[in-house]
C-alpha cells in the first residue's frame, strides 16, 4: 500500500472519518495501552496516522514522552496540527520508517500501534528489530484486524463488487496480514517477544452518520477500503452498479442517523 503517496494522502484528507470508524476499537486499545504504560520514559506509536493513539496516551500519561511515526508526511502533518497545544517535545511526530525511527529513538519503554503493524514486508524481522530498540521489561501493545469474514467493510465490498474473498496464498502485507492469532503468536515468540495476552474484540466500524448516513457511508467507503479501490478502477457503468449495491447493503445496517458495520480485531500485549 502506497502510504508515502496516494493512500497516505487520502487517509490524511479523511482523518476525521477514519478516526470515527475506529473509535470503538480505539477505546479498547487505549485502555489496554494505559494498563501497561509507565508513568515516565519514552513510548513509540507505530503507524501513528493522524495521531489519535499518541494523543490519548499522552493525555493518560502526561509524564511519558511519546513519539509517533508514520510513513505519510501528510498524516504526520495532521498529527502535528492536532498536537500543537502540547508543550515542549514530550509529544512529537516523525515521518519515516518505524524500524529506523525506533532504532534512533531507543531504548524505548513502550511500543504501541492502532492497526499499524500489518504492513511490514517481513513481520519476524520487523518485530525482532523493534525488540532490539526497547529496554528489558518494555511492553508492546497493538491492535489488528481479525479475519476478513468478521469485518463487514470487507465482506460488504466483496458482495457489492461481485468477487469471491481473496484466497490465502501466504503472508502478504495488508489489513488482514495479522488476522491469524496462532501465526502472530509464533511471530512474536520467534522475534524475542513474550505474548502475555490477546483479546478478540468485536466492535462497531462506524461508516456513516448525519441526516443521510447512507450517502455519508458510501462517500467514505468510496475513499477508504477495498470498495474504494474497485470503484476507482471501474468504468462509469460498473461504478454505478457497485454504488447502488452498496447503498442497498448499507441501508440494512442503518440505525437512526448512524450506520455501523460489524467488525472484529485482536488486541495483543507482549513483553520482553
Amino acid at each position: 500500500m502506497d502510504w508515502r503517496g496516494r493512500v497516505g494522502d487520502v487517509w490524511a484528507a479523511e482523518w476525521r472519518r477514519t478516526d470515527r470508524s475506529l473509535a470503538d476499537i480505539s477505546r479498547h486499545l487505549d485502555a489496554a495501552i494505559t494498563s501497561v504504560a509507565p508513568e515516565t520514559g519514552h513510548a513509540l506509536d507505530i503507524g501513528s496516522g493522524a495521531g489519535a493513539t499518541s494523543l490519548a496516551l499522552r493525555a493518560a500519561r502526561p509524564g511519558l514522552r511519546v513519539t509517533g511515526v508514520d510513513l505519510s508526511s501528510e498524516l504526520v502533518a495532521v498529527a502535528q496540527r492536532r498536537a500543537v497545544e502540547d508543550a515542549g517535545d514530550a509529544l512529537r511526530f516523525r515521518c519515516g520508517d518505524a524500524l529506523a525511527v525506533a532504532a534512533d529513538e531507543g531504548p524505548l519503554d513502550l511500543l504501541c500501534s492502532r492497526h499499524g503493524v500489518m504492513f511490514f514486508p517481513d513481520p519476524v524481522v520487523a518485530l525482532a528489530s523493534l525488540r532490539r530498540a526497547v529496554r528489558d521489561g518494555a511492553r508492546l501493545v497493538f491492535s489488528c484486524f481479525a479475519e476478513r469474514a468478521a469485518n463487514g467493510f470487507a465482506t460488504l465490498a466483496d458482495s457489492a463488487i461481485g468477487l469471491a474473498p481473496p484466497q490465502d496464498e501466504g503472508y502478504a502485507p495488508g489489513p488482514f496480514a495479522f488476522a491469524d492469532m496462532d501465526q502472530v503468536g509464533a511471530w512474536l515468540t520467534e522475534s524475542g517477544w513474550h505474548p502475555d495476552n490477546v483479546a478478540r474484540v468485536p466492535f462497531d466500524y462506524m461508516v456513516g452518520e448525519g441526516d443521510n448516513p447512507v450517502e455519508d457511508a458510501l462517500s467514505f467507503l468510496s475513499q477508504i477500503g477495498p470498495a474504494a479501490r474497485a470503484m476507482a478502477q471501474a468504468a462509469p457503468p460498473e461504478r454505478q452498479r457497485i454504488e447502488d449495491a452498496l447503498r442497498m447493503a448499507l441501508e440494512k445496517y442503518r440505525a437512526g442517523n448512524r450506520i455501523a458495520l460489524p467488525a472484529t480485531a485482536w488486541i495483543w500485549r507482549a513483553t520482553t
